[in-house]
Parts: C-alpha cells; structure tokens; sequence
C-alpha cells in the first residue's frame, strides 16, 4: 500500500511538470502566425542547398516563407533548427528584419537586438520578453521541409 501511494505522488508529479510551455510562442503580440510549407523545395543534393549537409551551416530562406524569411541551421545527425527572421521583441517593421552572419542573427532597432539561431535565445540587447519563433522542421532523406501551419 504504502509503495502504491508514493508511485502515485510520483506519477502525479511527473505529470503535472510535464506541461507544454508555449506562452513565449503564444503570447506574442509582435509576431503574427505565419502559415508556410517548403515541402519539396530544400533539397540537399541541389548545389543552393548543399551546404546543408555539413554540420554548423545554415540557409536563410525570404517571404513568402515566414514574415521576413526563415533562418535553418545544421547541427549535425539529424539536427536541424528553424527561426523567424523577425525580432520577436518589436513590432514588425524595417529594423525588426533580422540579418543573419556567424550563427547570429541581428535586428538594426536602437536596442541592438540578436539572437542565437541554433536555439533561437538571445544573444545580446534588450531581449528579456521573447525569443526567436521557431518553426517545425521534418528531415527525409535529403529533403528539408520546415513548415508552419
């Protein structure tokens, strides 16, 4: 009896801590929801895209995929990460466009914003609300689809 009820508590436990995080996503009053499909189009055998197929390389892809494109990243395996190129702590406009070089990718605001596109957390300036939108990202032999729907 008295191992049924302490297995019980920890189930509990484990259950309840468990709970989905999604408010950074969720709660952004910045960054409207950005429906895209790149289904068929990043292929690692093309010579656009064959960076991709080395750890620490990433692509930046423009609108219509994203607000102001999306950043991808290679980690290696079968790691990859996918961004929103807009700073998440603005209102969408010319600065909140992120630019990306050396795994950072930078907004031009006042405040200096960037962030780190393998976790999409900042990395310097006033970036104490959100991080980076990430997107959902699905690999299949040499084919990268990231999606958003």
């Amino acid at each position: 009896m008295k191992n049924t009820l302490i297995t019980s508590l920890i189930l509990l436990l484990l259950i309840t801590s468990c709970k989905k995080n999604d408010d950074q996503v969720s709660n952004n009053n910045y960054i409207p929801n950005a429906v895209f499909d790149t289904e068929g189009l990043i292929n690692t055998n093309l010579p656009q895209f064959n960076n991709m197929q080395f750890p620490g390389n990433y692509i930046t892809l423009n609108s219509p995929y994203g607000i102001n494109g999306v950043v991808v990243y290679y980690s290696g395996g079968s790691t990859y990460s996918a961004f929103e190129l807009t700073d998440p702590n603005h209102p969408i406009n010319g600065c909140s466009a992120l630019t990306v070089d050396n795994a950072i990718a930078s907004c031009t605001c006042d405040d200096g914003n960037s962030f780190e596109i393998v976790t999409g957390l900042p990395f310097e300036g006033n970036v104490d609300q959100f991080t980076l939108i990430p997107y959902h990202v699905e690999v299949n032999g040499n084919i990268i689809r990231v999606y958003n729907n």
